[in-house]
């Protein structure tokens, strides 16, 4: 399952590796750190994960102008470090908020999302409806895991879903990338099945980390159309974080009080050099 938080977690691992690498001075190594940052959030720009995890690294590289390069070094390991085990405690943390939701629902679900992965396992429904979610159809391998741990999984192609979403007692997706006016950024379809579950009465709750926030209003189109769609907050009726559950009009006061992402996105976009 190659959703956003592995991507993350691979993002982390490759800046961490660059960090190693020699460097003149700690200025050197700042500037450099920023354009590998740079780099891995142009290479998936529609995985808001990504520029988010680059974007608390930078910003914590940048924040230590009086430290060697060594000294340097280990801060971003150990922030990396940190930033990793920070999401598999808030994936945790959001297994166990959505706990009571889940018992004894049919789940509809889209494209591979680790976190809602965490939360059907800890707590399994009485059934799970899966999407295959082309165009990479990540929900074949999203149900088989569902299904070796005994979960009731059912897999249906993207067109026949919207009409599935009347079973559902929830629809639960990941995320991609939650922008600060409460909009969502997933897999493409996301956004057709929302609209069907909205049309059913049924909720629509997006279970995401906090590092996939962005401090800023979503763009007129995503970042990749072929490969994810924009859901809009009047069709979603709540995102699970590890801070606690949000409505979509209060997105924006948790991307206020979590300053590196302005910071870090500041530098990642050349604003703040």
């Amino acid at each position: 399952m190659h959703g956003g938080s592995w991507l993350a977690r691979l993002a982390v691992e490759t800046f961490v590796q660059e960090a190693a690498a020699p460097a003149a001075s700690a200025a050197e190594l700042r500037e450099r750190l920023v354009a590998v940052a740079r780099e891995l959030a142009a290479a998936r720009p529609d995985a808001g994960s990504v520029a988010a995890a680059c974007a608390r690294l930078v910003a914590a590289a940048h924040g230590a102008w009086e430290l060697s390069p060594n000294e340097l070094r280990r801060l971003v390991l150990d922030e990396g470090r940190a930033l990793l085990e920070q999401r598999d405690r808030a994936a945790r943390s959001i297994a166990i908020q959505l706990g009571p939701r889940l018992e004894d629902a049919t789940v509809l679900t889209h494209s591979a999302s680790a976190t809602v992965h965490e939360a059907l396992v800890r707590t399994p429904p009485a059934r799970v409806i899966c999407t295959v979610s082309e165009p990479l159809a990540e929900g074949r391998t999203f149900a088989e895991t569902l299904a070796e741990c005994e979960l009731d999984v059912e897999l249906v192609d993207d067109d026949e879903a919207p009409a599935r979403a009347a079973e559902a007692t929830i629809l639960l997706v990941g995320a991609d990338t939650i922008f600060r006016d409460g909009t969502l950024a997933n897999r493409r379809g996301t956004r057709r099945l929302a609209e069907a579950a909205t049309a059913a009465g049924i909720p629509v709750v997006v279970a995401s980390e906090v590092i996939k926030l962005a401090p800023f209003d979503a763009p007129d189109e995503p970042a990749d159309p072929s490969v994810s769609d924009l859901t809009p907050p009047e069709l979603i009726t709540e995102f699970a974080t590890e801070e606690g559950a949000y409505a979509p009009d209060e997105v924006a006061v948790l991307v206020d009080r979590t300053p590196f992402l302005r910071a870090g996105y500041d530098l990642l976009r050349g604003d703040g050099r």
